[in-house]
């Protein structure tokens, strides 16, 4: 078994929260994480897409009461949400008897924006946490298992599969599984192949500004439901999107979204490439790169750092802005190459900022200086500074 980064967190939140929400897309590893978790007290599991499990709960108060002092895990809440109420009155009731540990460990596959019966009912109550596909830093740190990360994503199933195409047959199938099913239970009116259209359209826009109007045209769908659309998918932790840099630079600035998929995996997926070798050919291979190492550079950045894309009218950008809680910005370039050479574009960027260092993030080797700020290292050096 993979050892998940996010286990200790979880571990010490669920002794001082009365219930946490491990949220997190479907296949990610949320109840394998939270059958491991070891307390001093017993769990109880109930899988709320199981019939015979939610039959249960047909008087939830009766049925959780009897187990007090148990960690009640209750996977899928999100398709039970009449629960929440029932939740905050349990809760409210341990607490005047002095009980403050985890009393209940809700696993989600859909944000606390989405489930907002959660965010309502069970303010001061819950603590939200997020397991993402497998990270980098979780896996053995050799060229090979970043490459095969690279191509296949982290969801379990794919990285650890036999072959490539049997991941990319699962990363298929785990798509088909979101157009057909889960995206209609959460009231998306379009057919299954209109949403697969979308979904193909904005993996060939992996890392470009959101064009709602473009995308609108191509479907026959209006922009405000493709927006709609967008954000659900962002909702079930499919899509990231990075925001425009805002603050005044006293430039004319782009002030689009980026998006991206958050996995590799199912991007190469959507784009039908089978294998390592093809997606290195393929004009999407510097855009999966960049996607690749935003979404594992966005999840370990530290507490309180905020990331934005800045672009410019004259078309002057960088792939990330990071903020620090202290106000020190982190210019990011993502090249894959091995030989990076600092632009016009970049420096102006930088300087405009007023950047305090940057970063250009290559495929592999040593690190060296570009200019005084910047250096130029590998993913994996990358992760570790920004967590100095």
């Amino acid at each position: 078994m993979i050892h998940r980064s996010l286990k200790s967190k979880l571990c010490q939140r669920l002794t001082t929260t009365s219930a946490v929400a491990l949220l997190g897309s479907r296949q990610v590893g949320k109840t394998t994480l939270a059958k491991a978790i070891q307390l001093d007290k017993p769990s109880h599991y109930l899988d709320l897409e199981r019939p015979s499990d939610v039959a249960k709960l047909a008087d939830p108060e009766l049925y959780l009461s009897q187990f007090r002092g148990h960690l009640v895990i209750l996977d899928e809440i999100q398709r039970v949400p009449d629960l929440f109420p029932v939740l905050r009155s349990l809760i409210d009731e341990r607490r005047q008897t002095g009980e403050r540990s985890a009393q209940f460990l809700l696993l989600g596959s859909a944000s606390p924006e989405l489930l907002q019966q959660s965010a309502e009912t069970l303010a001061g109550r819950i603590s939200y946490l997020e397991l993402t596909p497998l990270n980098l830093t979780e896996l053995d740190q050799t060229p090979a298992s970043e490459e095969r990360h690279w191509f296949r994503g982290g969801y379990p199933d794919a990285y650890l599969a036999d072959s490539d195409a049997d991941a990319q047959q699962w990363c298929d199938d785990f798509i088909t599984s979101y157009v057909e099913r889960t995206l209609p239970q959460l009231g998306v009116a379009a057919s299954p192949l209109q949403l697969h259209r979308l979904c193909s359209m904005l993996a060939h826009q992996q890392g470009s500004t959101l064009n709602i109007s473009r995308l609108s045209g191509s479907l026959g769908i209006d922009g405000k439901t493709i927006r709609h659309y967008i954000d659900l998918l962002e909702g079930l932790y499919l899509l990231r999107s990075i925001p425009a840099y805002s603050t005044n630079a006293g430039k004319r600035l782009i002030k689009s979204p980026k998006t991206y998929w958050r996995d590799s995996g199912l991007l190469h997926a959507l784009a039908g490439l089978e294998h390592t070798e093809q997606l290195l050919g393929h004009p999407l291979c510097g855009h999966s790169w960049e996607g690749y190492c935003v979404e594992q550079i966005i999840n370990h950045l530290p507490k309180g750092t905020s990331y934005s894309h800045y672009r410019t009218g004259s078309g002057t950008e960088l792939d990330l802005v990071l903020q620090s809680p202290s106000g020190e910005i982190t210019a990011i370039e993502i090249k894959r190459t091995l030989s990076p050479k600092i632009t016009r574009g970049y420096t102006e960027s930088f300087n405009t900022l007023r950047a305090d260092r940057g970063y250009f993030v290559i495929p592999r080797g040593e690190h060296f200086p570009l200019t005084e700020k910047t250096m130029a290292m590998s993913l994996p050096d990358c992760l570790k500074q920004l967590n100095q």
